[in-house]
């Protein structure tokens, strides 16, 4: 069974930057997803940023929800994890608790998540 933990989360004030990780134990085998996903108080769980795998002709995809694009970027190592999640000019509706989703053949596995905070 995969078990990811997510970290970095905190205070900032708008404009300023985070930086999140999510590692993971056990055997992750046939990878199709991963990615970060977050949810605001009272809100739905939403998908921030994603790597999906591709073939070796096609590479990986890498996607972002329109409200972070250009200011939040999701990269991994050359293994799996760690991952990822690097907040730049953030905005007060950044406010969240954040996941880590992985996605195999086998399962789905969530974080059990870090919360974002930024104060006005």
């Amino acid at each position: 069974q995969v078990q990811l933990v997510e970290s970095g989360g905190g205070l900032v004030q708008a404009g300023g930057s985070l930086r999140l990780s999510c590692s993971a134990s056990g055997t992750i085998t046939s990878t199709h997803a991963v990615g970060w996903y977050r949810q605001a108080l009272g809100k739905q769980r939403e998908l921030v940023a994603s790597i999906t795998s591709g073939d070796k002709t096609s590479g990986d995809k890498i996607s972002y929800a329109d409200s972070v694009k250009g200011r939040f970027t999701i990269s991994r190592d050359n293994a799996k994890f760690p991952v990822f999640l690097q907040m730049t000019r953030l905005k007060p509706e950044d406010t969240a608790v954040y996941y880590c989703n992985l996605v195999t053949t086998y399962s789905v596995s969530w974080g059990q998540g870090t919360q974002v905070t930024v104060s006005s």
